[in-house]
């Protein structure tokens, strides 16, 4: 019952996502006290979906970890139901969305900083949270 790489690397994953979403919360921006709050940003649907999706595969790797050498259909039939999820919110949500913001971001960024990042908030974003985005900063 020992652990791959790859499960360790998606555990890491997830605390990345969520130690950013705990980080971004605490940086006190006026677009955050406007209409829609923090959920009117694609880059902060997009975590979202990627914290979700890095904890539907967290919870997968376990469940498969501990049905292992058991002889239950129940528990077979639940991890399948699991996996079916994780399968489809890969293809229907976290790769789409997650293409999509990280296009858009780098495709308006080059063509123009001031549009999607002005340099006004490197003073409330760090770089390392703008950079652990992956895909820039949530205006």
């Amino acid at each position: 019952m020992a652990l791959v790489p790859g499960q360790v690397l998606r555990v890491a994953i997830l605390l990345s996502y969520f130690s950013i979403l705990c980080n971004y919360k605490a940086i006190d921006m006026p677009a955050h006290q406007t209409y829609g709050g923090s959920w009117k940003f694609l880059t902060f649907i997009n975590l979202v979906v990627q914290a979700v999706f890095f904890g539907i595969c967290v919870l997968t790797d376990l469940s498969s970890l501990l049905t292992k050498g058991n002889d239950s259909q129940e528990q077979e039939r639940q991890l399948r139901k699991l996996i079916s999820l994780r399968d489809w919110m890969m293809a229907v949500l976290a790769f789409p969305i997650g293409v999509f913001v990280v296009l858009m971001f780098w495709s308006i960024y080059i063509y123009d900083r001031e549009l999607v990042y002005p340099k006004l908030l490197d003073n409330f974003i760090p770089t390392w949270l703008n950079h652990g985005m992956g895909e820039g900063p949530m205006l």
